[in-house]
């Protein structure tokens, strides 16, 4: 795992209350690196923030740690 991943687990696992459902799985797509983000369903609002601000803060923060433009990508662990 990456130290951009690394970072991201670890924030997002301070953010929700079911740390264990917490997976960050990093792939490489056409459009550049993606990081997915799963969490179990009841966490998913904790995670997405009022308006989404908390999404933004967390790509905000892996974009500055990230050398390249990096993707999130925010899921539930019932989806997919």
């Amino acid at each position: 795992m990456s130290a951009r991943a690394e970072a991201l687990d670890h924030l997002v696992r301070g953010i929700v209350d079911s740390p264990d459902d917490v997976r960050v799985t990093e792939k490489d797509t056409r459009r550049g690196p993606l990081l997915e983000v799963r969490v179990s369903p009841e966490d998913l609002g904790r995670v997405i923030g009022r308006s989404g601000r908390t999404a933004r803060a967390l790509r905000t923060v892996t974009g500055a740690i990230s050398e390249d433009d990096v993707r999130v990508d925010i899921v539930d662990v019932d989806r997919r």
